[in-house]
């Protein structure tokens, strides 16, 4: 079991939310961490709460040049990184055909193009220490398809699928990856979201401690509640009739669809402000 004491850790979208949740439990655990976030104030807000040596710098994942020069002043400011938590996300919600295409772009290029430039970023700079660990957060979107949320699904299917592959990559070389995929979790990204029978909403604590525990006992897989690893199994082996019916019968494919539009205003306003 890996100790975290003094290790140099990275999370993007660290400002808020399951980023700065699981900030405060890593400087809990003696860390080192580095929050990087689109909105510097509310960041360095964040940095100011936590002990130890805690940064705040801005960061836009989606500027790729930005994104590695930050992964640069981390590495002067701190030392060599450690861990790098793929945490920023963004989800606009309608149905596909009424999907605009900047709500698209805006999702790929966040959730998608941002996580395979800090993974490809963070294999070139811990391959050659032959240490290191990569934290992709996708979400149990990224095992099932739910309607109302295709473009947001359609990523988070690429980053688990992405993280498959750099697995396979990375086998021997000393680094290791982790894909974490949450049911709903209960921030500004769920705003308007409703309940479902069988698996409630998440706090961003538990999410962060699921985390911390598979950067102290590395492992690839890891799920959010538990059970999803074993309802997706069960789900894979039943005919396809009878696992959509299951979904509607818990009313998991009405959780994006019925999204309370007012109360998810604020939010979607925010993504979409340049």
């Amino acid at each position: 079991m890996a100790t975290l004491h003094g290790k140099v850790i990275v999370i993007t979208g660290g400002a808020q939310g399951i980023g700065a949740t699981t900030a405060r439990a890593l400087v809990g655990r003696g860390a080192k961490v580095a929050i990087g976030d689109l909105d510097p104030v509310l960041a360095e807000k964040t940095a100011g709460e936590l002990d130890g040596d805690t940064i705040a710098l801005p960061l836009d994942v989606a500027d790729h040049r930005g994104f590695s020069e930050f992964l640069d002043e981390v590495e002067r400011r701190l030392g060599p990184i450690d861990v790098l938590i793929n945490n920023a996300g963004v989800m606009l919600l309608s149905p596909l055909a009424d999907e605009d295409d900047a709500a698209t772009a805006k999702q790929i290029e966040v959730n998608l193009g941002a996580v395979i430039h800090g993974t490809r970023e963070a294999v070139r700079r811990m391959r050659p220490r032959g240490a290191g660990h990569i934290v992709n957060v996708a979400s149990m979107a990224g095992k099932i398809g739910f309607p109302g949320a295709a473009t947001y699904c359609a990523t988070k299917h690429a980053v688990v699928g992405l993280s498959e592959a750099v697995r396979q990559e990375l086998r021997g070389s000393g680094v290791d990856i982790t894909c974490v995929m949450p049911a709903v979790v209960r921030t500004h990204l769920a705003d308007g979201l409703p309940e479902t029978k069988l698996f409630p909403s998440l706090r961003p604590q538990d999410v962060a401690k699921a985390i911390v525990e598979a950067l102290e006992k590395p492992r690839f897989d890891v799920f959010v509640p538990r059970s999803l690893d074993v309802s997706g199994r069960v789900g894979r082996l039943l005919p396809r009739p009878l696992t959509e019916w299951f979904m509607r019968a818990i009313g998991a494919d009405k959780v994006f669809t019925q999204a309370h539009a007012g109360a998810r205003a604020e939010y979607e306003a925010g993504v979409r402000r340049p």
